[in-house]
């Protein structure tokens, strides 16, 4: 069950994540913030937004890390982590930039992903 509470609080902290770093894109295409918004002030709601990214992404690792009693080595932890990060901005580049389309080698890039996490949990 450890295992699956590390990737809930991973695909959540990275729900956040790419908020805090593209949402701000977002939010010029809808008018809410301008080019002449101070980016300090992005950078100031964007680290808002990642202390909530890292409120989820820190205690997923300790719980998930074997060395804490964990399901997973840290190499695991870390290739996991990066695959949650490309499916949740797919997702979020699809679903929030409507431009965006996905190609032939954006799928290649997926499945060698996968050969990834295969290779990752290889004994």
């Amino acid at each position: 069950m450890n295992a699956w509470y590390t990737i809930l609080l991973l695909v959540v902290s990275n729900i956040f994540m790419t908020f805090a770093w593209y949402g701000h894109l977002k939010l010029q295409q809808l008018k809410l913030i301008t080019t002449n918004t101070p980016l300090i002030v992005v950078i100031l709601i964007s680290w808002g937004i990642a202390f909530a990214e890292y409120s989820c992404q820190v205690p997923a690792n300790r719980m998930g890390y074997q060395g804490n009693g964990g399901a997973f080595i840290l190499m695991q932890l870390k290739v996991i982590q990066e695959v949650i990060t490309l499916l949740i901005f797919t997702i979020f580049s699809v679903v929030f930039f409507r431009g965006e389309q996905l190609h032939w080698n954006h799928f290649v890039a997926f499945g060698c992903l996968i050969a990834a996490v295969y290779f990752v949990f290889l004994k």
